[in-house]
């Protein structure tokens, strides 16, 4: 029973951060950019496939820099959502580094996740702005 209550709490905060990322990327076009890069990485490597992120680490790094530089609307352009897309352009780069350096599955996969978290803090942020 333990097990269902957590589960049904998790697919409601899936829907529902799904819900804002919907919102979020209509008015923000850089971030849902992003995000097709992240899930298309972090996804396989939930998995065990880290072969798109060694592949794609260099592209993510482009695009977290499109994302802190594109046109962010008003309402987002919060200290506290800034600073999580400097952390997003930083620890992009970070990941990619790893790559070439050719870093374990394991570290891979703790940076990708670390990274992943970042995004989903910026998402999280944007939906408790007030608008």
């Amino acid at each position: 029973m333990q097990i269902l209550k957590k589960l049904s709490i998790l697919a409601v905060l899936f829907f529902a951060n799904l819900a804002v990322a919907q919102s979020v990327s209509e008015k923000w076009p850089a971030i849902k950019t992003f995000h097709g890069v992240m899930s298309q990485t972090f996804h396989p490597a939930e998995e065990g496939n880290l072969e798109p992120i060694k592949k794609r680490s260099a592209e993510m790094v482009l695009k977290a820099k499109e994302l802190l530089k594109s046109d962010i609307p008003a309402e987002y352009k919060t200290l506290k959502i800034m600073s999580a897309a400097e952390r997003i352009e930083i620890q992009s780069q970070e990941l990619h580094k790893m790559v070439l350096a050719k870093a374990t599955d394991a570290e891979l996969t703790a940076k990708l996740t670390a990274l992943h978290d970042v995004f989903h803090e910026i998402v999280g942020l944007c939906g408790s702005e007030k608008h």
